[in-house]
C-alpha cells in the first residue's frame, strides 16, 4: 500500500521541517500526530517521522496503533543514515519496515522542561567524554561540535534516501 500522508511528532522543529519538505517533494499532505488524530482516519497508510530520544522514535508507538506505517524516519543529532539497526531494535520495528535516520540539529534554547535539563546534562557529560577522547572519528568531531555549539544540520540532501524509496514505490 502506498502512503497517502505524512505524520510527524516534533520537539524542536527539525522533524517538522523534514516532514514539511517531504510533503512538498512528494505532494502528500502533512499532519502533526495531534492534527492527524482528527483529520486522518484510522488505518491510513503514512510515512511517520519522529524525533529521537535515547534511541526511541517519539510518537511511533501511538502512530502505529492508529495508522499503517509505510516507513519510519527518526530525526536526531547523529549523521543521516547511521544508527538504523539500533533504531530498529530499540523501537521493535519490523524487519520489512523501511527505516531512515535524518540529522536534525541541537538547540538547547528550543527545548523546555525536563528535555532541556536532560540534554544539558547529556551535552556536558557526553561532550566531556568526546572532548577527552584522543582518537575521535570525523563523525565524533561533528557530534562534539554540535553538542558544544548547537546548530542545524537540516538539509534537503538528507532526504535523498527517503525520496528515492518513495519514488520506487510509485
Amino acid at each position: 500500500m502506498n502512503p497517502n500522508a505524512i505524520v510527524y511528532t516534533s520537539n524542536t522543529g527539525y522533524t517538522r521541517q523534514y516532514a514539511t519538505l517531504l510533503g512538498e517533494k512528494t505532494g502528500l499532505p502533512v499532519y502533526s500526530l495531534e492534527e492527524a488524530a482528527s483529520r486522518l482516519p484510522c488505518g491510513n497508510c503514512v510515512i511517520y517521522l519522529g524525533w529521537l530520544m535515547a534511541g526511541k522514535v517519539q510518537g511511533y508507538a501511538k502512530a502505529s496503533k492508529r495508522y499503517q506505517i509505510a516507513a519510519v524516519c527518526g530525526v536526531g543529532m547523529g549523521a543521516t543514515g547511521t544508527q538504523m539497526q539500533d533504531l530498529r531494535k530499540a523501537n521493535a520495528l519490523p524487519a520489512a519496515l523501511p527505516v531512515f535516520t535524518l540529522q536534525g540539529g541541537f538547540d538547547l534554547d528550543r527545548l523546555h522542561g525536563i528535555y532541556k535539563l536532560m540534554m544539558t546534562v547529556m551535552a556536558k557529560t557526553a561532550g566531556k567524554g568526546l572532548a577527552d577522547k584522543a582518537d575521535r572519528t570525523p563523525e565524533e568531531d561533528a557530534m562534539l561540535e554540535l553538542m558544544l555549539h548547537g546548530g542545524s544540520r537540516f538539509s534537503v540532501e538528507n532526504l535523498n534516501d527517503v525520496l528515492d524509496w518513495y519514488q520506487m514505490r510509485r
